[in-house]
Order: C-alpha cells, then structure tokens, then sequence
C-alpha cells in the first residue's frame, strides 16, 4: 500500500487547498434549511429570529474556534474522534467517532430523500427510489476519485448557494430603496416592527425558532473532518473559522431582514420556500425552477459531505479500534479510504429503499432527522468538554497556542450550557420529544458494541 507521509503520519493525502476548505465551511453553515425552513422559523418567531440566528452566530463562530485550537494544538488528529478520545478516554472516542457517523447516514438518508422530492417537481412521474439511486452512485463515484475532487465539487455547491442569497439581497435592498409596492404594502424595513413588534409570538415563540434553526448548523463542524486533507491546516483553518460569523451574519440575518422587509412575517407562508415566493413576486416567473435547482445543489452538497466525512470517520476508527483487520483503513492510489467510502453509501440506500416502500417518507425523516440533530448536540458536547480537560491537562499548550479561543474556559461553560439548553428545548416540543426520548438506545448499543470490539482487540 502506497503511503503518503507529509506532515504527519496521516495515510490520507493533504489535497485540499484554502479555497476548498474556505467554502466547505460556508457550505456547512448554510444548509438546506434556509432555503426552505426559513418560512416556518419566520412563522414561529417573527422578526425575532434575527436575534436567534445572530445568537447562534457568535455561539457557532465560538465553538469553531473552540475546536481550531484543539485541531491545531496536535497535527496528528486525523478528526475530532481523536480529540476526545485523546481528552476523555477510548470510549469517548468510540462514542463519537460512531455518534457522528450515524448523524451523516441519517443526515444523508434524508437529503437524498430530498434530492428525490425535488427532481419531482420538474418530472412528477420520475420514481422518487430511482432518483435517491442515481444521486448515490453518483456521489459515491465522485468521492472514490480523489479528496481534491470532494473539494472541487464542494467549492461549486457552495458558490451556487452564495450567489443566490446574494443576489436575493442586491434585489431586496434595490426594492427597499424604490419602496417597490408589494400586495402587502411598499417594501420597507419598519416591517419589522411595525406588526405586532419584534416579539409578536411572545418569548415562547422565540423559543421554539432556536430547535429550528439548529437544524441549519448542522454540518458547520465539518472542518474539523477537512483538517487531516488540508494542505496548510495552519493557515486555512484559522481563515476558515474567523469568517464563518460575518458570513452567517450575512446570509442568514441578511437574507431574512430583506424577506420580510418586502413581505411582513405574518404574510409569509410557512409552507412555501420564502426565496421563490419574493422572486416570484418582482416578476421572475422561472424562480421555482432557479430555487429548485440550488435547493437540490444544496441537499446533494449535504450528501456529499456526508459520504466524505462517514468515509474518514470510519477509517479514524478502523485505525484504531480494529480487530486487526482493518478493513476500513485501506486507502486507494489517490489516499481515498476506498473501502469506507463504499461501504457508508450503501448504507445510504436503505432511503431507496425507504422512497420505494413508503413513497411520502416524509414522517420518517422528522423522526430521523431530531434524532440526527440530537446526535450533532452530543458529538458538540463531548468536543466541549475534551476543551474543557485540554486547558486543565494541558495549559502550557493553551499558552502556546496561536489560536486560542477567546474566553477559553468560560467560553466552553457558556456553549456546554447552550448545548444542554437545546436538549430541553428539544424535549418540550411534541414533535421532537419521541427523538430524545430514543436517543439512550444508540448509546447502549454503542456501549455493548465496544465491549464487543474490546473483546475481540485482546483475543
């Protein structure tokens, strides 16, 4: 087996560059959700999910930065599973290396799902399995090539989303300059207060949009899979992570300021993606099919990076959890773990499956996926928590850092207690409650599956 050796002893090859990972990290913080979701935390909160993305923001913004130092305090983690199993013991690191690749499985299940459901929009009578099935051998085929290409393919997704959102600002800033009239009156930003203020549905409202507009988080910790391929993790991860707040300050904050400047909250549909219905209205009559087809770049991107970063966790774990086998260690000529590739796409097809034996899996996927973004929270918090023991095991490192995380240990108390906010607020809401209450399954068969491999380790 070819071995590449630059850097650290890493087998995967250091391909992506600044670029690459500079949009991976966008693409991870502006997901699926704000392009269609974005109606219904409108509908919950009002104007006020503003502030719920803007406090997410800096939430997110800080712990990235949480996760950069601890990535760079050792160039020899391959992932954050070496993190905390590094901090928090062999078990910490099995749970979630483990944890968060069933979050991507799931993640990807529903995306694809997604991919599907959108292609029908333009051909209703395309099976909706055959479309999850083509989106899968397709991208697994394009993962298997090489990292670089991952990167490419991730570069291109992103720039469609960006270009959107920004185009969707320039045209709503011009309207509200033109005070441009609207069924619902002139396009103005007093819409924002003017009905009903910025709290219309109380503080519980404001409440329930944060379990919503976590969903769009998910994946913004996807750096920290890159930083065994980025070739300068040095320089391109503390770039990455510094510009992830100003830019969800723009795309999220932005995008919503200017949806219900020129459409007041409580005029918005919460079925309908907000996108289409204000292109629509100044006239763009192909604005369906323009947001359809960035929605499917953007649930394909989430695919895509699932399958990237199943891959690598698998291999961190095979390394070093294996019964000597490992089988998910082998890489390819280019440095792709082949085999892991493969093996976390054929996972995916069980959403075939699903599409072809309940063809409005709709029901499924709300279950599945709260019970992805209860794993992301878990898999958040064990990171956290490895912070936490880093800077008292190990200050000097702390001290020595060139990017340290500002606040530091008060900083990691705030997002461990936000993090542990988010699990409560999850276990209020009805439709969420029955994916929380599932969650210590996982972890018992998590915990009966190392015992197992630990058996088999010393045999």
């Amino acid at each position: 087996m070819e071995q590449n050796h630059h850097l650290d002893d890493n087998n995967l090859q250091r391909t992506l560059t600044n670029r690459h990972i500079q949009l991976i990290a966008i693409g991870g913080a502006i997901g699926t959700g704000l392009f269609l979701g974005a109606g219904k935390s409108i509908h919950f909160a009002g104007p006020s999910i503003l502030l719920t993305y803007a406090i997410l923001g800096v939430i997110f913004f800080l712990f990235m930065r949480l996760l950069g130092e601890l990535l760079l305090s050792n160039l020899n983690y391959h992932s954050f599973t070496d993190i905390t199993k590094d901090y928090l013991g062999e078990f910490a690191g099995y749970m979630t290396g483990w944890t968060y690749w069933f979050c991507w499985i799931v993640t990807g299940m529903a995306e694809v799902t997604a991919v599907a459901q959108f292609v029908n929009f333009w051909w209703p009578d395309f099976p909706t399995w055959l479309s999850a099935l083509i989106t899968i051998l397709f991208l697994m085929t394009l993962n298997l090539l090489t990292a670089k290409l991952f990167g490419e393919l991730e570069f291109w997704f992103a720039i469609i989303k960006v270009i959107t959102i920004i185009a969707l600002i320039v045209v709503g800033i011009f309207l509200i300059i033109i005070q441009f009239k609207t069924p619902f009156g002139h396009a103005s930003l007093s819409h924002l207060w003017s009905h009903g203020g910025w709290f219309p549905n109380g503080i519980n409202g404001f409440l329930l949009s944060f379990q919503m507009a976590v969903f769009s988080f998910v994946g913004i910790e996807l750096i920290g899979v890159t930083a065994g391929e980025a070739q300068d993790p040095e320089k391109t991860l503390p770039k990455a992570i510094n510009n992830v707040p100003i830019r969800i300050i723009l795309f999220y904050v932005g995008a919503l300021t200017i949806i219900m400047s020129i459409t007041p909250w409580d005029q918005i549909n919460p079925e309908l993606s907000p996108f289409v219905e204000l292109f629509k209205m100044i006239g763009i009559v192909f604005a369906a099919s323009l947001i359809n087809f960035v929605v499917i770049t953007s649930a394909s991107s989430s695919c895509n990076s699932g399958i990237f970063s199943n891959s690598r966790m698998l291999y961190g774990l095979s390394k070093h959890y294996a019964k000597g086998t490992g089988f998910f260690e082998k890489t390819n000529k280019t440095g792709v773990p082949a085999n892991a590739v493969i093996f976390s796409s054929a996972l995916l097809l069980v959403s075939v499956l699903l599409n072809y034996m309940i063809p409005n899996a709709s029901q499924v996927f709300t279950l599945v996926t709260t019970l992805a973004t209860v794993f992301f929270i878990v898999v958040w918090s064990l990171i956290t928590i490895s912070y936490m023991v880093y800077l008292k095991k190990r200050p000097e490192l702390h001290q020595s850092s060139k990017f340290k995380t500002p606040g530091g240990m008060a900083t990691a108390v705030v997002l461990l207690a936000f993090f542990i906010f988010m699990f409560a607020l999850l276990f209020m809401a009805p439709d969420t409650r029955i994916g929380v209450a599932l969650t210590p399954l996982w972890f018992v068969l998590l915990f009966l599956m190392y015992r197992f491999d630990m058996k088999g380790k010393k045999a």
